[in-house]
């Protein structure tokens, strides 16, 4: 039987982070929820949760269950294991996981599955939690920040005014990239983002 997916968007809650280049999973759920004409709502598992169907009108598509999390980055891998067993996924088959890349060049997009965390406290603290690393993710590359500016810094700080119309792009492609591994598959999305970021 096909299970749905469920995406979540990594960042930080409250007014003060929003917009923030670390929230950029936020960003594109947010993005991708508005565009569909719907709403995130509360939910018990400690997150903000809008369950909708992605692609054609038409499609046989199954719900997917979009989120974001309460909590803040360090501690997401908590709401995220609500929402796996909530929702009956299996992590390393319908997971995705979608958050901010220092090693990435700004506004670059990447889908990958598995492998290390590569020092984001988000993505270690959800596979200390599911105790797997199994899991996909869709990597928004936010850049590095200048040699003098602390990293921590830099990635709680915004995306500058005149970087909107680029943000506004990735996190159109980004929602693009999300409907394809939902509605096609996470290899065919994977193969197609990535040799055409």
């Amino acid at each position: 039987m096909a299970e749905s997916w469920l995406v979540i968007g990594l960042g930080n809650p409250g007014e003060k982070y929003a917009g923030t280049r670390h929230n950029a999973g936020h960003l594109v759920i947010s993005h991708l929820v508005q565009t569909q004409g719907e709403r995130l709502r509360r939910h018990k598992t400690g997150s903000q949760v809008a369950t909708l169907r992605l692609g054609m009108p038409g499609d046989a598509t199954l719900p997917v269950h979009l989120a974001i999390l309460d909590s803040f980055m360090n501690t997401s891998g908590i709401p995220t294991a609500k929402l796996v067993k909530f929702f009956g996924i299996d992590p390393a088959q319908h997971l995705l996981v979608i958050h901010d890349d220092l090693d990435l060049p700004a506004f670059d997009l990447r889908l990958k599955r598995g492998g290390g965390e590569g020092g984001h406290n988000g993505l270690r603290s959800i596979s200390q939690n599911l105790g797997t690393r199994d899991y996909a993710r869709l990597r928004m590359g936010i850049g590095r920040p200048h040699p003098r500016q602390d990293p921590a810094d830099y990635v709680l700080s915004r995306f500058p005014r005149g970087e909107q119309t680029a943000l506004e792009d990735a996190l159109d492609r980004a929602c693009e990239a999300v409907t394809e591994v939902v509605t096609a598959g996470f290899t065919r999305a994977q193969q197609r983002l990535n040799t055409h970021p």
